[in-house]
């Protein structure tokens, strides 16, 4: 198609012209938009309710402005139900709105993928087939306790997944849990520590020791290990690590898939984060020795 002309002739103008496909992707993206508002305002109120910062509305509108923003922002995705528990920390530690968003927006940025999901799928789903190929291998007796009651597929573990944990540890335990997560998962591997073999994997050159103490604890390892695949989401062996914790109650109790909602339920705001990654850490562990083999 020629572009468009101008009174004198001159092409790039378009009088005034709206491209109608332009105007009605702009009325679906407001028209979806709006359609999430009533949901973040029901979660707004649902959120630590426990905590004295949000028994004042001005704080829970607070929390209701950066999830609207982030909805408009991020329309890929939109608004799901659990980035209110994503969200609800930065609103509480950072005065300025501004800081607090964007701090929520980078945090987003890990576990956005975590929000996405379709008709046949969700966005955790292939995070519970890591934990599934793990548990069948660290303690196979559970796991198969678990897949006779139809809860192979670990189902009940997606919201400690997809809001990493915040409502099974304290406030400030999820918070510590976050901080040391994020800085023993970093990797430098923006810059030179890592080769292209010609293919999309990503294959780690032979590292220098000075070079390995840039690298997170727990990523370090993996990298010595030689480890670049998804089995290595520390996210997979705290879970991993709870539901060994919680061992002898889900085979002598559990006799159903409602027996075991009960049991993961009752760790709500109970779990020790240092307890928690230091399990998670033994079967990381357990699980590279096992694997090898």
């Amino acid at each position: 198609m020629a572009p468009l002309e101008s009174e004198n002739g001159e092409p790039g103008e378009n009088n005034g012209i709206v491209d109608p496909k332009s105007d009605d992707e702009s009325d679906k993206k407001v028209s979806e938009w709006k359609r999430s508002l009533p949901q973040i305002g029901l979660d707004v109120v649902r959120t630590d309710r426990s905590l004295v910062f949000y028994e004042t509305e001005a704080n829970q509108a607070k929390l209701w402005d950066l999830l609207a923003i982030y909805t408009w922002v991020d329309d890929d995705i939109g608004y799901v139900q659990g980035m209110n528990d994503i969200c609800s920390p930065m609103v509480m530690l950072l005065k300025d709105e501004a800081d607090a968003f964007w701090c929520f927006e980078h945090a987003m940025r890990r576990v956005r993928e975590n929000f996405r999901s379709n008709a046949t799928s969700m966005g955790v789903q292939s995070q519970l087939g890591i934990l599934s190929q793990v548990m069948r291998v660290v303690d196979p007796k559970l796991h198969q306790h678990l897949e006779g009651l139809d809860g192979g597929e670990y189902l009940f573990a997606i919201r400690m997944l997809m809001v990493l944990f915040r409502r099974e540890f304290s406030f400030i335990d999820a918070l510590y849990l976050w901080e040391v997560m994020w800085a023993m998962e970093y990797n430098p591997n923006m810059f030179s520590d890592y080769a292209s073999n010609g293919t999309n994997e990503v294959v780690a050159t032979k590292l220098s020791s000075k070079v390995l103490l840039q690298y997170g604890k727990y990523e370090r390892k993996n990298v010595k290990d030689g480890r670049t695949d998804q089995k290595s989401i520390l996210a997979v062996f705290l879970v991993a690590g709870v539901l060994e914790t919680k061992n002898k109650k889900l085979l002598n109790e559990a006799k159903g898939l409602d027996d075991v909602a009960q049991i993961m339920g009752d760790i709500t705001g109970s779990l020790d984060a240092k307890k928690a990654l230091k399990e998670a850490l033994r079967i990381h562990k357990k699980y590279l020795s096992k694997a090898r083999n």
